[in-house]
């Protein structure tokens, strides 16, 4: 066992519909029991609404976004942090007219599952 550094400039990039993803922690990347990464929303994106098998926590770095869960949304913005239980469908949207950035992570191995789709692990998380 041996430390990895997981540089910014060699970190994968993933993306679309002004959703951009940065891939650091996984167990590809050296990371046997964490898997973390970056997201980017632009102004107006947003993730499917989508549940995981495995808890995932949020730290917002920038700007300001919306998470809604079945009944309720909450707004959150720099500095804040937001922890999704397993099984709870989710968005998260950009309704502001900056950026969106957060580091999110969970635990290495958990899947996301779009609709009554198959689980999968997200690229950036393998």
């Amino acid at each position: 066992m041996h430390e990895t550094v997981i540089r910014e400039a060699d970190a994968p990039r993933f993306g679309a519909d002004g959703t951009e993803i940065t891939g650091y922690a996984s167990p590809m990347r050296g990371s046997e029991t964490v898997s973390a990464w970056k997201v980017r929303l632009l102004p107006g994106a947003a993730s499917p609404v989508h549940q995981l098998t495995a808890g995932e926590a949020f730290i917002a770095l920038a700007g300001r976004a919306r998470f809604e869960f079945a009944q309720h949304a909450h707004e959150i913005e720099a500095g804040d942090a937001i922890c999704v239980p397993p099984r709870l469908p989710f968005r998260l949207a950009n309704t502001s007219d900056e950026p969106f950035e957060a580091v999110c992570c969970m635990v290495a191995g958990g899947k996301g599952q779009i609709g009554d789709g198959e689980p999968f692990t997200p690229p950036w998380a393998q």
